[in-house]
C-alpha cells in the first residue's frame, strides 16, 4: 500500500500600514498589520478589504453583523474619524484579508 505525503496548503500573507484614525484605539496610524487570506469569518474579527466605492483603496474594519451570503457590515472602532458600513452598506468579503498580527509603531 502506497502512502502519499500530505500536501500543505500555503496561505497567502500580506502586510498593510494603518493610515487613518478610524480604528483607534485598537489600531493607530503608522502601525503595521500582517494579514492572511482566510474564509473563516467571525463577528469582531479585524478584516482588510478594498473600499467598495474606491477601487485600489484598502480599509481595515471590524466585522459586524452577517447580512446575506458573503456580505457583512464593517464597523469602525472610532466612527467619528472614518467611514464604515453605515456609510457604504454591507460589503462582500470573499476577497478580504484577516488581520493576524498587529506590529507596534516603534517597530515600523
Amino acid at each position: 500500500m502506497a502512502t502519499h505525503p500530505r500536501r500543505r496548503k500555503i496561505t497567502p500573507v500580506k502586510r498593510f500600514i494603518v493610515e487613518d484614525r478610524s480604528m483607534e484605539p485598537t489600531l493607530l496610524p503608522g502601525q503595521g498589520l500582517i494579514a492572511i487570506r482566510s474564509r473563516k469569518l467571525r463577528r469582531n474579527q479585524l478584516r482588510v478589504v478594498e473600499h467598495p466605492d474606491r477601487p485600489g483603496f484598502w480599509i481595515v474594519k471590524r466585522l459586524g453583523d452577517h447580512v446575506v451570503h458573503a456580505r457583512w457590515m464593517l464597523l469602525a472602532d472610532n466612527s467619528s474619524a472614518g467611514q464604515d458600513s453605515r456609510h457604504f452598506g454591507p460589503v462582500d468579503l470573499t476577497e478580504s484579508w484577516r488581520v493576524v498580527l498587529k506590529i507596534p509603531q516603534r517597530w515600523m
